[in-house]
């Protein structure tokens, strides 16, 4: 089986995104007869940072790297047109129009993307139904089972909708740092209590909670990693002694924050996936799993998928800075409790490691190749109420805020009920 990557942004990039695609690619690769990436390219360096980035030979996609919109669209629209296209057995990506495209100069499409597209974008609802259920469209590869759960709802057959989680590079955490001395590393006082936050500081990810939370335990140090400059919560933090903001930290320096933690924060809040719809199973769940550190985290439906409450994790309800506070006095206060929680985190993230993932999704594609299509899908007058509903409300949130994703209304949280599917 021969596989052309396509990714539609330059890199390198510190997006998840990008790394979730092109570590997939470079796990997949070794596993292929023959594997290609097809990325926009700046110039010589670009072409070797991607090479060495995937691990792969590059094909230029021969598109400009801004505006944006041409190049996603001219990504798509010139990729029919290179050779590695014709050599390919399958085209493996994260972008729907350069699926389209490829389906429609009769190439078979594997689609992994994490983003529950039918909740978001309604209108496109039959198109995706029309464009998943084409027979060389092999397979729909979602990082949870919640985004798996938005497609069936469009009657797509269960064959072709997988749920294949994220993972870890098991090489960042080989050498593991004692709780002090890597607190010693960051400028931490020995003794002093750490909840940590890695990714982007933003106000998208439900961080005001921390910052409230860190005004009720002042003598708890709240570090958030992964800021890019002046925000909202930056701005909301300087008054604050006891958080700490910390600018982009790169993989290697990033470990030094991971170990330094107390316990590591997902913040518990919807934000992140019922009004914004940018984050859902955020990437950091995996290598937090696998840091051996107490993980607290909200009982949402994404990250429930995975954290379970006192097994692998403490889960508290969102949007609580009350709950959240009881949350960090429960781990803190019980240190049994929390490398019990932590010894647990790790053992299961034996299960999510990026070779684990592309080992799963290999097997996956080449059955899907090798068997005949599978049944039609099924759109009937329910499929279409939903669709014409949904569409409307979505027309009159995007009149009213001005945005174009609709955000979900919040499913139930799944508690302690283990859904390990994938």
């Amino acid at each position: 089986m021969r596989i052309l990557f396509t990714f539609e942004n330059p890199l390198p990039s510190t997006e998840a995104d990008a790394e979730v695609f092109t570590t997939t690619a470079r796990y997949l690769a070794p596993l292929t007869e023959g594997a290609w990436l097809h990325v926009p390219l700046k110039d010589a360096a670009g072409r070797a940072a991607a090479e060495a980035l995937a691990g792969m030979p590059v094909v230029d996609a021969r598109a400009p790297i801004t505006p944006a919109a041409l190049r996603h669209f001219l990504c798509g629209l010139t990729l029919p047109f290179r050779r590695e296209f014709r050599r390919a057995d399958v085209i493996y990506t994260r972008n729907l129009w350069v699926a389209w495209m490829a389906i429609l100069f009769g190439q078979k499409v594997a689609f992994d993307h994490y983003r529950p597209w039918p909740d978001q974008i309604p209108p496109l609802q039959f198109w995706l139904y029309r464009l998943l259920s084409h027979p060389r469209f092999i397979v729909k590869i979602c990082h949870s089972d919640y985004t798996r759960r938005k497609y069936l709802a469009l009657g797509i057959p269960e064959d072709k909708v997988h749920c294949i989680r994220n993972g870890y590079e098991p090489a960042r955490f080989q050498a593991r740092i004692p709780l002090e001395e890597a607190k010693r590393r960051i400028g931490v006082e020995p003794g002093q209590k750490t909840v940590v936050y890695t990714g982007r500081v933003n106000h998208k990810k439900g961080l005001a909670l921390a910052v409230e939370a860190a005004r009720e335990r002042p003598d708890v140090l709240f570090i958030l990693v992964g800021s890019y400059g002046e925000g909202p919560i930056e701005a909301m933090a300087r008054d604050v002694p006891n958080v700490r903001i910390v600018p982009y930290q790169p993989a290697d320096k990033l470990a030094d924050y991971v170990y330094a933690a107390d316990i590591l924060l997902i913040p518990p809040s919807w934000l992140p996936l019922a009004e914004f719809g940018s984050t859902v199973l955020p990437l950091k769940v995996f290598f937090y799993l696998a840091s051996g550190r107490p993980i607290l985290a909200g009982r949402t439906p994404d990250v429930g998928e995975v954290l379970h409450h006192d097994e692998n994790a403490h889960l508290c309800p969102p949007d609580s800075v009350p709950d959240l506070v009881a949350g960090i006095d429960a781990l803190l206060g019980d240190p049994a409790r929390a490398a019990r929680l932590a010894e647990t985190a790790l053992a299961d993230s034996r299960d999510y490691t990026w070779a684990a993932r592309a080992q799963r999704i290999h097997a996956l594609v080449e059955e899907r190749m090798s068997t005949a299509p599978v049944r039609a899908g099924t759109w009937g007058r329910r499929e279409f109420r939903a669709w014409r509903q949904q569409s409307r409300h979505w027309l009159a949130h995007l009149v009213n805020k001005g945005a174009w994703v609709l955000p979900p209304r919040p499913e139930a949280p799944l508690g302690m009920d283990r859904a390990r599917n994938g």
